[in-house]
């Protein structure tokens, strides 16, 4: 019964705030954003998706590059002492 009233009170907050958070928010925007700040904010996610692909490409790639020459290494070990 505790939890049922913890749970109600949680939601009856949540609900307050998303409330207040809507009413203090503005109907509409009559902004304007010129081609430099649009051609800024479109380059910037741009360059950060690609860093983090990059980035990610980077950390599964050493390990396999890594694998990759450790193998050849065995194997041209193996082929001088045939």
């Amino acid at each position: 019964m505790r939890n049922k009233e913890v749970n109600l009170q949680a939601i009856i907050i949540f609900a307050l705030v998303a409330l207040a958070v809507l009413l203090g928010a503005p109907l509409d925007s009559r902004a304007y954003i010129g081609p430099g700040a649009g051609l800024a904010a479109i380059g910037t996610v741009v360059a950060l998706i690609g860093g983090v692909l990059l980035a990610v490409v980077a950390f599964v790639w050493y390990p396999i590059k890594r694998f990759l020459a450790k193998v050849k290494r065995k194997k041209q070990g193996e082929d001088s002492v045939s």
